[in-house]
């Protein structure tokens, strides 16, 4: 690692590493003084960038299995205080690292107000309020685990995957866990865990902006950024939504496209020239590389694959996708795709497929009104040989509501549009369309998607078509929302405003 991320950046002074390093250590050990270090700062180090520091911890420092948790960066900030550079890269707002930072700093006016209102006596529908806007915060954290993360590894640098990732995870429970106790009206404990979730998101904001931004613009090319900004469109973006400007001179190839593409040259690398419409030899027919890719558009369920190396070699990518993918994630090392509290699962699962002794590994996930069913299994050439892991994962909420049974013919969407036709506003059913027979429904603030979707039923693929964001609404997890979803609570996290996202339903309809 410590060769490859040195590649990527500017040149590297050793001996000025090796001199903060030690600078470091006597510091944190007690065996200088603050004054005392920072004045050897000043004659044997001089002037540092963020890299610099970023680089001491990937390559020179040991780790520790709670090295995270116990890790004190702001005793290394108080040291190189007046010798760092921490301005913030000057990039232009569409940049992806802008939209890190523009979230940390609604993020910080969020917690301003947080302790402003813990000054006064409690009032719920305030904190309400405000909560609806910061349980949207850790969408910023999936962009950094599935856009960011995975880039800075290729470069040499996984200690955000190692580290900062737990970080992440620990503000979003925090964020979700105020959120519980202030529904369940738990008003002393919920006051109680805002002073935490304060210090520990402030504290996060801190390391982000003082050492993560800064080394990624050092790491990543412009042409990578470039290439993320489609990903970070699919993730979606916390307090606002970023508007991708279409170019017509500009072709940019859909994933489903690169798949072919990426298929072809492999074959092609190995002797195998193939174009798109050449049928290729499978294990049961002749597929050509175009039928390959429409299949795996096609599937009902999401599949992933990791190789007998650990690495993930592919996923395939389905309007129906349940959790984000990023293709930042195609080569990475499985283990640093989760978190490091569930990693010890994914390398037994690994182990234990690669050693023979099990095959097969199912979960599942019951919650209301979904159920989601997850297997892996091992895959083996004819000789037996490990050679990788297979996960596949399915939305099986309709399945599991079948009973009885059909052998007539009926067409998907049918039952629906009648049922539709029949319901009538006079319908004690909380959960039953607003409306009318003929099809048409005012569209207000306290419109629910449901009815609307149900009422226009392109109106769904439609937006998200229109905004990337908006395709988490074809998902399983998108079927939660929709119970309770207004137009009003879709267009404050959406970021778009009410006026605005009624009048794009407008276009849509």
């Amino acid at each position: 690692m410590a060769n490859k991320m040195k590649d990527y950046l500017p040149k590297i002074e050793m001996e000025k590493m090796q001199a903060m390093l030690e600078l470091e250590e006597k510091y944190e050990t007690g065996q200088l003084s603050l004054e005392e270090a920072r004045e050897q700062m000043k004659t044997k180090v001089g002037k540092i960038r963020p890299y610099h520091l970023a680089f001491i911890e990937q390559n020179m420092k040991s780790r520790e299995d709670d090295e995270c948790i116990r890790a004190d960066m702001r005793k290394i900030i108080e040291l190189v205080e007046g010798f760092m550079d921490y301005s913030r890269p000057d990039v232009p707002e569409d940049h992806p690292l802008s939209h890190y930072y523009k979230e940390n700093d609604e993020m910080r006016r969020l917690l301003l107000a947080v302790e402003d209102l813990i000054q006064y006596p409690m009032i719920k529908n305030q904190w309400l309020e405000l909560y609806d806007q910061i349980r949207q915060y850790p969408i910023h954290y999936q962009r950094k685990q599935n856009q960011l993360y995975p880039l800075l590894e290729k470069k040499g640098f996984d200690r955000p995957t190692t580290t900062m990732w737990n970080f992440d995870d620990i503000i979003r429970d925090e964020i979700k866990e105020s959120l519980r106790l202030l529904e369940a009206n738990d008003e002393e404990a919920f006051i109680a865990a805002q002073s935490e979730l304060i210090a520990n998101a402030r504290d996060l904001m801190e390391k982000e902006e003082t050492i993560l931004y800064p080394t990624s613009y050092a790491l990543i090319s412009p042409e990578e950024f470039e290439d993320m900004k489609a990903g970070d469109q699919e993730i979606g973006f916390a307090f606002f939504t970023v508007e991708t400007p279409s170019s017509p001179n500009t072709h940019h190839s859909s994933p489903k496209e690169g798949f072919a593409e990426d298929l072809q040259a492999l074959l092609s690398k190995y002797g195998y020239s193939a174009g798109p419409q050449q049928e290729l030899d499978v294990a049961t027919g002749k597929l050509t590389l175009e039928q390959i890719n429409l299949i795996y558009q096609h599937l009902p369920i999401d599949i992933s694959f990791v190789d007998e190396n650990e690495l993930v070699k592919f996923y395939s990518d389905t309007d129906h996708r349940i959790f984000p993918r990023s293709k930042n994630v195609i080569g990475r090392q499985v283990s640093n795709c989760h978190p490091r509290k569930s990693v010890h699962i994914v390398e037994e699962i690994v182990e234990k497929f690669r050693n023979g002794e099990q095959d097969k590994a199912e979960f599942w996930i019951n919650k209301p009104e979904v159920f989601l069913y997850i297997v892996y299994f091992a895959v083996r050439d004819k000789q037996g040989r490990f050679r990788g892991v297979l996960e596949m994962m399915q939305d099986c909420t309709h399945i599991r509501e079948l009973t009885g049974s059909q052998t007539l013919l009926t067409w998907a969407g049918k039952e629906e549009e009648n049922a539709s036709t029949t319901t009538t506003t006079d319908d004690k059913n909380d959960d039953a369309p607003t409306a009318q027979a003929d099809k048409q429904i005012e569209i207000t603030s306290d419109t629910r998607l449901k009815d609307l979707f149900e009422v226009y039923p392109h109106l769904k693929k439609e937006l998200a078509a229109r905004y990337p964001s908006f395709k988490m609404l074809n998902t399983p997890l998108g079927k939660l929302i929709l119970k309770k979803a207004t137009v009003r609570t879709a267009a404050e996290r959406s970021g778009l405003g009410e006026e605005r996202f009624i009048q794009l339903l407008k276009d849509c309809i």
